[in-house]
C-alpha cells in the first residue's frame, strides 16, 4: 500500500476516503493517541483529511489539525506537540488529479518500511480498535485564514536557525503551492522578495508541481530578467526546493546536493544519498575528508540513515534535503534559507555552481512487465562479472572509471538504466555495458 514516500496515486482510484478513512483507524489502532493533521492545497484534500479524523478519532486520538500548510510545518509541529504521530495529505509534486497520504513519527521523521507494513496489515485484516461512544477522540482546528501558528513557529525557526542575509533580492516560486512560509522567512530577515505563482490552488495552473528545469523555465527567465540574486522554486507541498542562479539557470540537484554537503560535513563525516547520486557528491567530499554513504532511493531511507551519529546531512538530487541537528525531515524552506545564507556568504550561486566538476552523465528505460525478474537477472549477472557490486537498491557497480545503475522503478513498468564516468567515453562505455545486462537478463526471460 505503501511507496517510498507514503500512500500516492490518483483520487477515486487508488486513493479515496475509505482508505483515509481505514487509515486514520489503524493509525489509532497501533497506538497513537495524539495525531496532528495536515494537508496541502488540492481540493480532494478535504474529503481525504475528514475521512481520515474519522478514522483517527473513531478509534479513540486525539487530533490537532493545523489545516493546509508545508508537510515541513506538519512535521515540526507534531515534534513540538508532543504528539504520537502526524498525517499530511498530500501527492507533493505529482500532478493534480492525485493525491495521498504521509506518516510522520513523533519525532518528526517520515514513517520507515516497518511501521508503514504495521499499518497495512491492521488495514487489509480491518482489525480496528473501535472506541466506546465515551471514548471518541476530540478535535482541535488551529488553521487560521491569517496564517497558524504552527507557520509562524517554522518561519521563526528558520530565522533562528540561519543567519540569513538582508540585502539579497530573492525570487520565490511557490508553484500555487503551500510553501509560504519561505518567502515569509526571507522577507522578515530584510531580503527583497518576489514570488512567482504565489496563489494558493491545489490544480496547479501557473506550472506542474514538480520542481523541473522544464517545468520552471518561467521563473528562469524572470531571474536572468531582473536583479534577482537567486530563485527558489518549491513542489507543492514545499518538502522540495530548487534553485536558479543569478544568470537564470536551472541548478542541477547533484550541484545543489554537492554544495549542501561540503557546506555541512567534514573531516571524518558521512552525507547520506541515494544510489543514483552523482559522483560529484563524492568527490566535492573527499576535499573536505568526508564520504557519501548510499541508501534506496526515497527521502524516507535517506533520513533514516541521517539520524545515525556520524552522518552530517542527507539529500537527494531531486530537491529533499535533510539537516538532522535541525529537523528530521525533508524542508524545503529551511534549504532555501541555507542556501540564501551561502550566497550571501559567497557572492554569487553561479560562481558556486561552475565551480563544480561536470560528470558526463546517460539515462535511459527499458519497458517492461518482468522489471523485477529482469533486475535479479542482472543482479546474479554483474556478482560474476565484477567486485564491486551492491544490492541495496537495483544493481550499482562501482569501477574505476565510474558507476553503473540497473533499478526497477517504483511507480513504472521500467527498468532505469544511468551511467556516470569523469570521461565521456567511459561513460558511454559503462552505459553499453549496462544495457548488455539489461538485453542478457531480458533474454533469458523468454
Amino acid at each position: 500500500m505503501f511507496g517510498t514516500s507514503g500512500v500516492r496515486g490518483p483520487v477515486g482510484e487508488e486513493v479515496t476516503a475509505d482508505l483515509a478513512l481505514d487509515v486514520g483507524r489503524a493509525l489509532a489502532t497501533d497506538g497513537a493517541e495524539t495525531v496532528v493533521v495536515g494537508r496541502d492545497a488540492r481540493d480532494s484534500g478535504r474529503m481525504l483529511v475528514r475521512a481520515l479524523v474519522a478514522g483517527l478519532t473513531e478509534c479513540g486520538a486525539d487530533v490537532i489539525d493545523i489545516g493546509v500548510e508545508a508537510t515541513p510545518t506538519v512535521a515540526r509541529t507534531v515534534a513540538r506537540e508532543g504528539a504520537d504521530a502526524g498525517v499530511v495529505v498530500t501527492a507533493s509534486h505529482n500532478p493534480a488529479p492525485d493525491n495521498g497520504i504521509k506518516l510522520w513519527t513523533a519525532s518528526g521523521r517520515a514513517f520507515g518500511e516497518e511501521r508503514n507494513d504495521r499499518i497495512t496489515e491492521i488495514v487489509e485484516v480491518e482489525s480496528f480498535d473501535l472506541a466506546a461512544a465515551d471514548a471518541i477522540g476530540a478535535v482541535e482546528e488551529r488553521d487560521v485564514v491569517a496564517g497558524g501558528d504552527a507557520r509562524r513557529l517554522h518561519e521563526r525557526a528558520l530565522r533562528e536557525s540561519v543567519s540569513l542575509p538582508d540585502d539579497l533580492s530573492v525570487l520565490v516560486d511557490l508553484g500555487n503551492g503551500v510553501g509560504r512560509v519561505t518567502a515569509d522567512a526571507l522577507h522578515a530577515a530584510g531580503c527583497d522578495v518576489e514570488t512567482l505563482n504565489g496563489q494558493r490552488d491545489g490544480r496547479f495552473p501557473g506550472r506542474p508541481s514538480e520542481p523541473t528545469a522544464a517545468n520552471c523555465e518561467t521563473a528562469c527567465e524572470v531571474v536572468a530578467a531582473t536583479d534577482a540574486d537567486l530563485g527558489i522554486v518549491h513542489d507543492g507541498d514545499a518538502d522540495r526546493m530548487m534553485a536558479i542562479d543569478e544568470r537564470g539557470r536551472f541548478v542541477a540537484g547533484d550541484a545543489l546536493l554537492a554544495l549542501f554537503a561540503r557546506r555541512e560535513a567534514g573531516e571524518g563525516d558521512r552525507v547520506a544519498v541515494p544510489v543514483d547520486t552523482s559522483l560529484l557528491v563524492a568527490d566535492a567530499l573527499a576535499e573536505v575528508g568526508a564520504e557519501v554513504t548510499y541508501t534506496p532511493v526515497g527521502d524516507a531511507y535517506v533520513a533514516a540513515e541521517a539520524a545515525k551519529p556520524d552522518v552530517a546531512f542527507g539529500g537527494e538530487p531531486s530537491g529533499a534535503w535533510i539537516w538532522p541537528e535541525r529537523t528530521p525531515c525533508p524542508d524545503g524552506p529551511l534549504a532555501a534559507c541555507v542556501l540564501t545564507a551561502l550566497v550571501g556568504a559567497e557572492g554569487s550561486l553561479a560562481a558556486l555552481v561552475d565551480d563544480l566538476p561536470e560528470y558526463p552523465i546517460r539515462r535511459d528505460s527499458v519497458r517492461t512487465d518482468s522489471k523485477r525478474a529482469i533486475v535479479d537477472r542482472v543482479a546474479e549477472l554483474a556478482g560474476e562479472e565484477f567486485d564491486d557490486v551492491s544490492t541495496l537498491d537495483g544493481i550499482r557497480v562501482e569501477t574505476d572509471a565510474g558507476w553503473f545503475l540497473v533499478r526497477a522503478s517504483g511507480t513504472e513498468p521500467l527498468v532505469r538504466i544511468t551511467a556516470e564516468a569523469r570521461d565521456e567515453g567511459d561513460a558511454e562505455g559503462l552505459f553499453e555495458t549496462a544495457r548488455e545486462l539489461v538485453e542478457r537478463a531480458a533474454a533469458n526471460l523468454d
